[in-house]
């Protein structure tokens, strides 16, 4: 059941990730996988909604997301 989750989270991010125009868009989705993923791992979801926001928000920054 956990796997399911996270491959749901991984595949709606990556169905988004065409549409995200700025870091906003980018941290709110990033935000939304981390939780989803933290939780189906069982681990905090708040830590990973941080971790993926914040990974979300400075990926342009670091050439990931062009």
């Amino acid at each position: 059941m956990r796997n399911i989750k996270s491959l749901m989270a991984v595949a709606f991010v990556a169905t988004l990730a065409g549409c995200l125009q700025n870091d906003a868009e980018r941290g709110v989705a990033g935000a939304a996988a981390g939780a989803l993923i933290a939780d189906a791992t069982d681990n905090s979801a708040l830590t990973g909604a941080l971790l993926g926001g914040a990974a979300g928000v400075y990926c342009d920054n670091m050439g990931v997301c062009r």
